[in-house]
């Protein structure tokens, strides 16, 4: 099933000539840095700025280790810092794990966002499985005792970011999915009251579980876990904060772009490979599609809500949007087709799983999301993006393998193997919708 030519373009323009408040200007990272040493009046370059702010995160006061810690975010948020992570990689890892174990709800979610800048800026490699082996323990033990939101959400979005980052078996992404989804099913004792979980907390769980979904195989996945996905996302469209509709919907359609084919492949054959003829291997698929008019309703009424109150106008906008985009998806298979300028460069996504991912990937790197999708290979191998440069003369042109290694760690093209993935993932992804796919699966269509 192609894409119809009347489809509605989402255009996003991320020009960074064009808007200055959308990345931090190197003086703001260096002022930063110079407030943290002590050392304002001293003229040192940009590494040395950063080793002082990496040496004030051994200091006792709290609060002078999380203006090193911001001070480490700008700088990494501003440039993509390869030569002072291959001197000081393990130090400023170590030290933020500190951070993440010993530190004020403030000094952790700083922690969590070095650590993951770090992630993305290290790209695959040895570097990139150390931060995943040493981060995810601490991560998961800080999730368990946090009472504090600010807190939550940044762990969660630092396990997903370290996790898309330096996974390369599907073990480690459905390990750190496991952990997500605890926050939202917790296994309780008999003396333990379950307590009701903010919305923000729920929000961020669904979002950075899907996140990670993106990059797993659908076949790899039970049709057991999918049927529990999908009912509880279900439950959420029907919650009262629109985040957490929005999230859910986003889930969902990520689910069914990726998982439907599992379902379908288990309804026709049993594990032997002889044709199902009305066991329970039929019963899962036939859930989910049970669930099917009761989620088109949903997203359809999401689609077109009037408002309620309380409601803010830019909330409610993009929740018709995104809702009528899933309808579209679910009911005919049509995706939403995205077009996002970034520095004068133009980026087309065609799968929800690269939305989902670009989404997400934009809002964790804030300021420096332009600076990264124009130097950081590794998000160039994941989007299938080659940002267009300007040579000596003027004119602009592709980067050339050779013009990109300049921008680039050492460390980056060691281990392509995650990158690969993605990409793979990634084309996989467009290929099972185009031509075939509706939410319907054929002649069961109850709309």
């Amino acid at each position: 099933m192609g894409r119809r030519k009347s489809q509605r373009k989402n255009v996003a323009m991320l020009d960074s000539d064009e808007d200055n408040s959308s990345v931090s200007s190197s003086s703001t990272a260096r002022s930063d840095l110079m407030s943290v040493s002590g050392a304002g009046d001293v003229q040192v370059d940009k590494d040395s700025l950063l080793e002082q702010a990496l040496d004030a995160l051994y200091e006792k006061r709290g609060s002078t280790r999380e203006k090193a810690l911001a001070a480490i975010i700008e700088a990494f948020n501003t440039n993509l810092r390869h030569q002072f992570v291959e001197k000081k990689f393990a130090t400023l890892l170590h030290q933020c794990l500190n951070s993440i174990k010993k530190g004020s709800s403030k000094e952790i979610a700083l922690g969590c966002h070095a650590i993951g800048l770090l992630a993305l800026t290290v790209g695959s490699g040895d570097h990139a499985r150390e931060i995943l082996e040493e981060s995810v323990a601490p991560i998961s033990h800080a999730l368990k005792s946090s009472s504090d939101s600010l807190k939550t959400v940044s762990l969660l979005e630092c396990l997903a970011v370290v996790t898309f980052v330096s996974a390369t078996e599907t073990e480690e992404t459905e390990r750190s999915m496991q952990i997500m989804w605890q926050l939202l099913h917790p296994k309780l004792g008999s003396n333990v009251v379950a307590v009701k979980t903010p919305a923000v907390v729920v929000t961020a769980v669904v979002s950075t579980w899907a996140f990670l979904l993106t990059t797993m195989d659908g076949c790899s996945l039970n049709s057991k876990d999918w049927q529990e996905s999908i009912s509880y996302f279900s439950t959420l469209l029907d919650k009262d904060e629109r985040s957490v509709r929005i999230s859910a919907g986003e889930a969902l359609a990520v689910i069914f772009e990726t998982g439907i084919e599992k379902l379908a492949a288990e309804n026709k054959t049993t594990p032997d490979g002889s044709i199902l003829e009305g066991n329970k291997y039929r019963q899962g698929y036939t859930h989910i599609l049970g669930l099917k008019s009761k989620i088109l309703n949903q997203v359809r009424s999401l689609s077109a809500e009037a408002g309620g109150k309380g409601s803010t106008k830019k909330d409610l906008n993009s929740q018709r949007n995104l809702f009528k985009d899933v309808l579209e998806f679910l009911e005919d298979g049509y995706i939403p087709d995205i077009s996002m300028k970034i520095g004068g460069n133009s980026l087309h996504m065609s799968t929800w799983s690269e939305l989902i991912q670009l989404n997400f990937l934009k809002h964790f790197l804030g300021g420096g999301f332009v600076k990264h999708m124009q130097d950081n290979e590794l998000l160039h191998d994941v989007f299938g993006f080659t940002p267009k440069r300007k040579n000596i003369l003027g004119v602009e042109h592709q980067m050339t393998s050779g013009e990109k290694r300049m921008f680039q760690s050492p460390n980056s093209v060691l281990n392509k193997a995650r990158t690969q993935f993605l990409n793979k993932q990634r084309m996989l992804s467009k290929d099972r919708n185009v031509g075939h796919f509706a939410f319907g699966m054929g002649d069961e269509d109850s709309r």
